[in-house]
């Protein structure tokens, strides 16, 4: 099969494989946790405070232990997901601060809006899991909103879920009230329930609480996304195969110390790097060399046979346009074609992680839905080609009203949000465009939705946990 988006060769991945070695071994990454050095220190290696150094064999020693599938628990059995090899998930987008109408005009974000993206999660068809932080209250205080947060996923959705990872007791919280659905700590030894998103600071180093929240999920054999996102001519090398070996050494250092502090845990080996725009210095997440990016980093994840994350509907855009759809779209499609396995941002992002959109969300979901149909493969046999109807109806027939037509007419794909109308009757419906649909959808979406069951029990617990935990970090300086 053709591919005219670059495969790159067994040298070409040694090449980078190399380099990132010799980074890693020469240079070394620094890890700013003492508790982080000490494990690397019992175990061997390198250090020089706070510089670690990791050999090839080390590396290598790590990767041998980490699983190419795992399988994420949701509350809901029904919702248990699958991640790597061919399974993949789509999850919600995260991080933004402001929430942006169709037209681009924003506001602050809120719990209230934290709560909508929670049901928009239930609904939806389209996204295996929930995230966190989809957005950032600014109406509750930052020390204790994680709490809501997670308490929210936990009761509005039954599906599966990500963990507070934006600092450290956001992740140990998130262990406590996951604790208290799934029955204690020792329960959560013995499944993945609840993936965490780390991320390095590049250039090589990793904060303190990045890399004690990696060892504090790999202890409790808990799915980490280990994560980079190199800027091109900033945080990084401005040509694209430096910046590849570096974030490929950024990654590959995260993920010794998850083995390390818990052999076997599963790992996600994910990057969302991209460009800088040289005029702002602002991340160029719809560039296409970004789109590159995502293809290289699946190829490296493949390589190493680890799971992979991408960026999914990305865009530089501040509105619901043409441009949000075009460059999300790009970045979506070469995510999903190429084999990513959890890709964060299938819905809602805008303006370079700056805003999230609920209408974005509805049109990112139709682009979601496509692309499952795309690349769902044919059930090709003598049935399926059925030689004895083109026969029967030779050059003269009409399909349309034979049985096989009204039998099988159903599985062609029909859009829910796209309009396939004639001009005439699209214009006698009121000629709207995607964005007027998308809001009529959401309301329709968010007056459907109904909460899942809960044990009340379960419930009350985790209300509980909540408010004494609010009423002790509400008293406590807290540092990030």
């Amino acid at each position: 099969m053709t591919d005219r988006m670059q495969v790159f060769t067994w040298d070409e991945i040694n090449l980078i494989h190399d380099a990132s070695m010799e980074i890693l071994s020469e240079t070394g990454v620094k890890f700013n946790s003492e508790e982080a050095l000490d494990l690397f220190r019992q175990n061997g290696f390198k250090v020089t405070n706070p510089r670690v150094y990791i050999t090839e064999k080390e590396v290598m020693r790590a990767l041998e232990t980490v699983p190419s599938r795992f399988v994420v628990h949701a509350r809901n059995p029904q919702y248990n997901v699958a991640i790597g090899e061919d399974d993949f998930v789509f999850l919600p987008t995260a991080g933004a601060p402001n929430v942006s109408n169709a037209d681009g005009r924003r506001r602050p974000a809120t719990l209230d809006d934290y709560f909508t993206c929670c049901k928009l999660v239930q609904t939806s068809d389209q996204l295996d899991m929930n995230g966190f932080l989809t957005v950032q209250p600014t109406d509750v205080p930052s020390q204790v909103a994680h709490l809501d947060m997670m308490h929210a996923n936990l009761t509005l959705c039954d599906k599966a879920f990500l963990a507070g990872s934006n600092f450290r007791q956001a992740a140990l919280d998130s262990v406590e009230m996951a604790a208290i659905a799934w029955g204690g700590v020792d329960e959560l030894k013995k499944q993945p329930v609840m993936p965490a998103i780390v991320h390095a600071a590049s250039p090589l180093k990793y904060s303190p609480e990045m890399a004690e929240i990696i060892i504090d999920l790999a202890r409790l054999g808990q799915p980490l996304v280990i994560t980079d996102m190199v800027l091109a001519g900033t945080s990084g090398p401005v040509f694209l195969p430096g910046l590849l070996a570096m974030a490929n050494a950024e990654i590959l250092s995260g993920i010794v110390l998850s083995q390390l502090a818990g052999p076997g845990t599963p790992v996600v080996y994910g990057s969302v790097s991209a460009p800088s725009d040289m005029r702002t210095v602002a991340s160029a997440v719809g560039a296409p060399e970004a789109v590159v990016l995502a293809s290289a980093v699946i190829q490296m994840a493949r390589h190493y046979q680890i799971p992979c994350r991408t960026g999914g509907m990305l865009t530089n855009s501040h509105c619901l346009d043409s441009q949000a759809a075009a460059e999300g779209t790009l970045m979506m499609s070469t995510a999903v074609r190429n084999g990513a396995n959890f890709i964060l941002h299938a819905c809602g992002q805008l303006g370079s992680y700056i805003s999230m959109s609920f209408e974005k969300w509805i049109l990112d979901e139709e682009v979601c839905r496509t692309l499952r149909r795309v690349i769902t493969a044919m059930d090709i046999n003598v049935e399926s080609i059925d030689v004895a109807t083109i026969k029967s109806l030779g050059s003269d027939g009409n399909y349309l009203t034979h049985p096989t037509t009204f039998k099988h007419c159903r599985s062609l794909y029909q859009p829910h949000l796209f309009t396939r109308d004639d001009y005439q009757k699209w214009e006698s419906k009121g000629a709207r465009c995607v964005a007027d649909k998308t809001e009529q959808m959401l309301a329709d979406r968010l007056a459907r939705y109904e909460k899942p069951p809960i044990d009340q029990g379960m419930e009350q617990a985790l209300a509980d946990y909540v408010s004494r935990q609010r009423k002790r970090l509400m008293e406590k300086k807290f540092i990030f």
